[in-house]
């Protein structure tokens, strides 16, 4: 910048720069420095379009040459962005991370379908249908309970979905896994209404449970809804 020529000022006296040259001046000595010192090979931020022209992807913003960028990356702006994003980065290293450990996979032989027994009955008292399972595992793994759970009809493969039966499961070691075909109808889970006991000494599983039954349910019609001869269709 010529500092002896400018408007309004004595040839040889070098006037005063007024606000605007300060900037321009400003602007130039830091695009020559970042010239010097930045590397725009190894910038992450800038892009080059397909019209030529340079973009910052931390600002968004849009610039017409290297030096308009070099002279962006030197701004308030772009030093703000880069003072979050540092901070974003260091937060993100400090949170705990969750480690995920592998279970290890259990390979077990299965050694066939236990025996049972299912029972169908009334409650005398409050007339609602009921059944008893009685699953034998005399060579379950020690340690281990057997498992339950109910299924819906849309989960299993085995047979065609139908929505008015569920599915009760009974799972354990080293025994397949069997399946009972229920009426989908609502289970009471009262206190004394849903029961199950694992005898460790003779190896034997019992669950009982009961029905909820509508009061507005015909008496015919709540018989004909229990699957007939369901202790002899177990299902994997």
């Amino acid at each position: 910048m010529d500092h002896q020529n400018r408007v309004g000022s004595k040839p040889g006296s070098g006037g005063n720069l007024s606000e605007s040259q300060a900037a321009v001046d400003r602007r130039e000595r830091l695009r020559k420095l970042a010239m010097e010192t930045i590397d725009l090979a190894k910038d992450p931020y800038l892009l080059r379009n397909h019209l030529g022209m340079y973009e910052c992807k931390l600002c968004l913003t849009l610039h017409r040459n290297e030096a308009n960028y070099l002279a962006h990356t030197q701004g308030r702006r772009h030093q703000s962005n880069l003072a979050k994003r540092a901070h974003m980065e260091r937060e993100a290293n400090l949170a705990p991370r969750m480690e995920m450990r592998a279970r290890p996979i259990r390979s077990t032989i299965r050694i066939g379908r236990p025996g049972y027994k299912v029972t169908k009955s009334r409650d005398p008292r409050t007339r609602q249908r009921t059944l008893i399972f009685e699953i034998d595992y005399p060579d379950a793994d020690e340690g281990l309970q057997p498992r339950t759970r109910f299924m819906s009809s849309f989960e299993q493969r085995v047979e065609p979905a139908d929505k008015r039966y569920q599915y009760l499961l009974f799972a354990c070691d080293p025994y397949e896994i069997i399946a009972f075909k229920i009426p989908n109808e609502p289970i009471d889970k009262q206190e004394g209404r849903f029961v199950s006991n694992w005898d460790k000494e003779t190896k034997k599983f019992t669950l009982q449970l009961y029905f909820v039954e509508d009061d507005g349910m015909d008496k015919d019609t709540s018989e004909t809804s229990e699957p007939e001869e369901v202790q002899e269709r177990p299902v994997e």
